[in-house]
C-alpha cells in the first residue's frame, strides 16, 4: 500500500487522478468499494497536504483567491461526504467520465479560450466558485481525477499561470480531502481500514513531495499533455 500511495501522492500533485492507482488496488486486496474509497480518502489525505507544501513558493500572493474558493470547496465537500453515505455509487457513475473528459478539454484548450471569452477576470469570479463548489461534490463523494477537474475549470475561469493555478487546485483539493476525512471518521469509522489508511499516507506524503520537485519544472504544453493523457486513461477506467 506505501507504493500505490506514494505513486497517488505524486499523481495528485502533478495533476490529479491518482486514487486511480490507490483506489483499485484497495479493492484488488480485498476492500469493499464503499471502504475502499473512506480508507483511500483518508490516506490520500497526508498526500494532498504534501503537494500542497511543495507548492507553497507558487502559492504566495493568492491568499485572497484561496479565502474566497476554499469555503465553496469545503461546503461542496461536505454535500459529496454526505451523499457517498446516504446514496447507490451508480448516482454519480454515470457522469463521472463526461466530467472528466470535460475538464480535459477545458485544460487542453485553455490558450485558445482564454483568448476568446471574457471569463478569466477576477471580477468574474461567481462561475469559478460555481465551478469549485460542484468539483467538489464529487471530490467528498469519490475524487477520482477530482485534480483534472478542478485545474480544468480554474485555468478558464481565472487568471494566472498553470503552475500558479495547480498550486490552487493542490490547496483546494487538500481542504476537500480533510472535510470529507472528518465526515467519515465521524459518520462511518467502521470502513476505515486504519492499517492500511497509514500505509496509503506515509507513501502520499513521499510521493507528494516528489510530485511538487517534479510538476514545478513542467513547462505549460507539456504539463497540458500530461493533463490530457492522465484524463483519458482516468476516462477508460471508470467506464471499464
Amino acid at each position: 500500500m506505501g507504493l500505490a500511495g506514494a505513486a497517488a501522492g505524486f499523481v495528485n500533485t502533478v495533476v490529479g487522478s491518482g486514487s486511480l492507482i490507490s483506489f483499485p488496488t484497495l479493492v484488488a486486496l480485498g476492500h469493499a468499494p464503499l471502504s475502499a474509497n473512506v480508507t483511500n480518502n483518508l490516506g490520500l489525505l497526508f498526500g494532498a497536504l504534501s503537494g500542497t507544501w511543495g507548492y507553497r513558493r507558487e502559492l504566495s500572493g493568492q491568499g485572497a483567491r484561496l479565502l474566497r474558493l476554499m469555503p465553496v470547496a469545503l461546503l461542496g465537500s461536505l454535500v459529496g461526504a454526505a451523499l457517498l453515505l446516504v446514496l447507490p455509487s451508480e448516482t454519480f457513475d454515470a457522469v463521472v467520465p463526461l466530467l472528466v473528459g470535460v475538464a480535459v478539454v477545458l485544460v487542453v484548450a485553455k490558450p485558445w479560450l482564454a483568448d476568446r471569452v471574457d471569463l478569466a477576470q477576477e471580477g468574474r469570479f461567481a462561475p469559478a466558485a460555481l465551478g469549485v463548489f460542484l468539483a467538489s461534490i464529487y471530490g467528498g463523494y469519490f475524487g477520482a481525477a477530482q485534480g483534472v477537474l478542478l485545474l480544468g475549470l480554474l485555468g478558464v475561469l481565472l487568471t494566472g499561470t498553470l503552475q500558479e493555478l495547480n498550486a490552487v487546485k493542490n490547496a483546494l483539493a487538500a481542504g476537500v480531502n480533510c472535510l470529507a476525512a472528518v465526515v467519515f471518521l465521524w459518520q462511518a469509522p467502521e470502513q476505515i481500514d486504519l492499517p492500511a489508511a497509514a500505509a496509503l499516507a506515509v507513501g502520499a506524503v513521499v510521493g507528494g513531495q516528489a510530485g511538487a520537485r517534479f510538476g514545478r519544472r513542467l513547462p505549460p504544453p507539456v504539463m497540458r499533455a500530461v493533463v490530457a493523457v492522465v484524463g483519458v486513461v482516468a476516462i477508460v477506467v471508470l467506464v471499464r
